[in-house]
């Protein structure tokens, strides 16, 4: 059988994390708070026979979800099940409760806190080990998982994606919609498109371009509303924009300084669109999605547009795995391609 793709340190370490467990059954703790100190060498180094990683997985669960039940949906688990697995890992692990029981739910308590990252690193590991091994390295099938904002994973991957399926239909394809940057890394996702460039070493990195950004609105909402000839006029005008997103918030007021305050607020983007698409007021697109909607209509153009830049990224000892290369390549096609139908002048 072919050679599988080459599995990176940092998988090693998460791996040996998730095959270990606990060299002695109870750690003794002199306060409440030293907890908080252990550190991944503490960690490891109490590591030998103890909580399987059925256990960690379900800690991890419960952790995102807040709930046994959630993490028990999450799993496939029974509550009952998510519940004894707790128990269990608390009576290994000898160092009290993990969590406690409040009106939001179940509250991590800081032994768990100090345990998470670790947790979520062997999730990552264990769930990066599977789509390595989900195929031959030199073979178009098998698992990728790709990283990506949620207005490029809803709005323009779909299309980019069903292309690359329909000709290797063998790829299964892991979409992960988040607008924070997952750790190429420690392989929280297997190729990501970013909106910053990545800095990290050991990454594979392609620039393909920059989306252009605009002010837009839906003709009937502009049909009912005053004309627009000058920046000033948007002061009589909804905005919309961004609600608690402070980095967002900021960018948008170093690009247009004079911009009126908003009237519809929300920190997801797709709602945005939405908003803007039902005719409620003006908002900030990517000119290549705007363009595709002959209703939506360019807001001045000469003065209110910027540009994002868009980088396609994997880790560098991906890349001699066939699918892996191969979708990074699709990536960066379907992106350049994207991004071109949006470099004209507006109309």
């Amino acid at each position: 059988m072919p050679p599988v793709a080459p599995i990176t340190s940092a998988v090693f370490v998460s791996l040996f994390i998730v095959t270990s467990s606990l060299r002695r059954q109870r750690w003794p703790l002199s306060g409440p708070n030293e907890i908080a100190t252990i550190g991944r060498a503490d960690i490891q180094d109490r590591m030998d026979s103890g909580p399987g990683w059925e256990l960690w997985r379900t800690f991890g669960a419960v952790m995102r979800a807040g709930s046994l039940s959630g993490a028990a949906r999450a799993l496939g688990l029974t509550q009952p099940t998510a519940g004894r697995h707790i128990a269990e890992l608390e009576a290994a692990l000898g160092a009290g409760a993990l969590f406690t029981r409040s009106a939001r739910g179940l509250q991590p308590t800081e032994t768990a806190l100090a345990l998470a990252s670790e947790a979520e690193a062997m999730a990552a590991a264990a769930a990066a080990l599977v789509r390595t091994a989900s195929a031959p390295g030199d073979a178009i099938c098998g698992i990728v998982r790709i990283s990506v904002s949620e207005v490029i994973g809803a709005e323009v991957l779909p299309p980019i994606l069903a292309a690359l399926r329909t000709q290797h239909p063998g790829l299964m394809i892991e979409l992960l919609l988040t607008n924070a940057s997952s750790d190429l890394l420690r392989r929280d996702a297997d190729l990501a498109i970013r909106m910053t460039e990545p800095r990290q070493q050991a990454l594979l990195v392609k620039s393909v371009g920059r989306i252009r950004l605009g002010f837009y609105a839906h003709h009937e909402y502009l049909a009912r509303a005053v004309s627009i000839d000058s920046a000033a006029d948007l002061a009589r005008h909804a905005i919309i924009g961004f609600d608690r997103d402070a980095a967002s918030i900021r960018s948008l007021e170093a690009a247009w300084p004079d911009l009126p305050a908003f009237a519809l607020r929300t920190d997801n983007q797709l709602a945005q669109i939405a908003l803007i698409r039902a005719g409620c007021g003006i908002g900030v697109m990517q000119g290549p999605i705007a363009r595709r909607d002959p209703a939506l209509i360019p807001i001045l153009p000469a003065i209110f547009h910027a540009h994002l830049p868009v980088w396609i990224a994997m880790h560098e000892d991906l890349r001699s795995t066939r699918r892996m290369r191969l979708v990074f390549d699709a990536l960066v096609d379907g992106m350049t391609a994207y991004i071109r139908t949006g470099s004209e002048r507006q109309r």
